[in-house]
């Protein structure tokens, strides 16, 4: 089932969300309705918040990255098999030097800014069955990660930006919090009400 995704101003979005744990209610239809909802909107990472729930889940596939043919052949091979499921993520080390990379959000539609992230981290997790896994990933991967990562903890990839950035977008960040925005996914504004 394709699910709403929550848009900028939302508090849901600014919520450090909590864990869960393997009983935690329609877990594998919650995690299918998100990669559904993530696909509709032409997404490569989809987190908890964005669809309204503060907890720390997040999904990611990376195929979509592996068409830049600005990648190597084997850059491309890593990013077109990368389908994960992130679960109570800790993010335990970030290394390496920041760089540069133009980020979106489905929750910020027609937004697109160079942030600045490390290129490699180390991630401790539980995948969709439970199991835990600690995994170091770098480049491409590492940032959807981090970006989805951010969403968990309530940030956003805007409060990563200069001052001076946040000035230029801020009338487009309003525009979207009020859904003055044409969009081709379901989006859920912060001024309706939740339909029950």
């Amino acid at each position: 089932m394709i699910l709403p995704i929550v848009a900028y101003g939302d508090p849901v979005l600014k919520k450090t969300g909590t864990d869960i744990t393997k009983d935690y209610p329609e877990l594998d239809q919650l995690i299918a309705n998100m990669f559904e909802t993530m696909y509709n909107a032409f997404g490569v990472g989809l987190a908890a918040p964005q669809i309204g729930l503060p907890i720390r889940l997040f999904l990611v596939d990376t195929e979509p990255f592996a068409e830049d043919e600005s990648l190597t052949e084997e850059e491309q091979e890593t990013l077109k098999g990368f389908k994960k499921v992130f679960i109570n993520a800790q993010i335990l080390e970030e290394e390496g030097d920041e760089w540069a990379f133009n980020e979106g959000c489905l929750s910020i539609p027609d937004v697109r800014e160079d942030v600045f992230r490390k290129p490699k981290i180390t991630i401790e997790y539980f995948d969709e069955n439970f199991k835990k896994h600690t995994e170091t990933y770098e480049g491409l991967i590492a940032r959807v990660i981090q970006h989805e990562y951010d969403h968990i903890d309530g940030i956003l990839f805007t409060d990563k930006l200069s001052s001076l950035k946040k000035r230029l977008i801020k009338g487009k960040l309003a525009n979207i919090s009020k859904g003055k925005i044409n969009i081709d996914y379901k989006m859920r504004f912060p001024n309706q009400k939740k339909k029950r």
